[in-house]
């Protein structure tokens, strides 16, 4: 069994999804949340609740892989720069555990869970939904979403398994 933890980041709210994938690839539902940054005062602030609820995660779900996912261009520059803040305090927290970082492209997590880049976030959640079998339990949308992160990373992982390819990871080189 692997345990996978997918990251959605945000400024506001930062998604977060783990699910387990067992031998067989069958993917479970293991815990899916969104952190609430909003509560912060300032903008440095809510990167350090990001790291603290982040912290809680990787201590309590004991994730041995993580994904997230990259940023994408928005209408604001400054979006989407307070976004790349947010994932690179996500990922510091990560790489400070030494657990390797998958990233994935918006665009390649609709693909891989819906067939098709251009899809929506309902046919993104409807997808998670029915591979871990959520039919009763209301999804976060950014919680769902980073479930489609950790799904996308356990696809990718077994095709690459399957096919010898690798998975763009980012390491923390040991000295």
């Amino acid at each position: 069994m692997t345990r996978i933890l997918g990251i959605d980041p945000g400024s506001q709210w930062t998604g977060i999804g783990v699910i387990d994938v067992g031998a067989d690839g069958r993917c479970r539902f293991v815990h899916c949340e969104a952190l609430r940054l909003l509560a912060a005062p300032d903008f440095p602030a809510r990167l350090g609740l990001l790291c603290d609820g982040l912290e809680r995660v990787l201590d309590q779900w004991q994730p041995q892989q993580v994904a997230i996912e990259t940023v994408f261009m928005d209408k604001s520059a400054m979006s989407a720069l307070k976004l790349g803040h947010a994932r690179g305090a996500a990922m510091a927290t990560v790489v400070r555990r030494k657990l390797a970082i998958s990233e994935y492209a918006p665009r390649v997590i609709k693909q891989s869970l819906v067939g098709k880049g251009a899809a929506d976030k309902l046919q993104v959640q409807h997808m998670v939904r029915l591979l871990l079998n959520l039919s009763a339990m209301k999804l976060q949308a950014d919680a769902a979403d980073a479930l489609a992160v950790a799904l996308t990373h356990a696809h990718m992982s077994a095709t690459a398994a399957r096919t010898g390819l690798a998975v763009t990871q980012l390491r923390r080189r040991g000295t």
